[in-house]
């Protein structure tokens, strides 16, 4: 994988906190469907768009807003991550 490949672990192990072992697959599906690229060739560019699909996803799937926001809050804090390539 490239070096945006770090950035991309990051979000999965966010999302494995909130949806366990379904988080790569899921996290893969809306990179591939909603940005059209790879999931290894996300940037940091890519997480605003990415982040309004994941949380549209999950609030479907829950009702509790303090969690929606915790999670949404913890994926935008990865765009502030320098380790990251933009």
């Amino acid at each position: 994988m490239k070096q945006n490949s770090a950035l991309y672990t990051q979000v999965i192990a966010v999302t494995e906190d909130y949806l366990g072992p379904s988080a790569k697959r899921f996290i893969d599906r809306q990179i591939e469907n909603h940005l059209q690229k790879k999931p290894e060739n996300l940037t940091k560019k890519d997480l605003s768009t990415l982040n309004d699909w994941i949380i549209a996803v999950v609030a479907l799937l829950t009702e509790d807003e303090e969690l929606l926001a915790e999670y949404s809050n913890r994926l935008e804090s990865l765009s502030n991550n320098r380790s990251s390539k933009e």
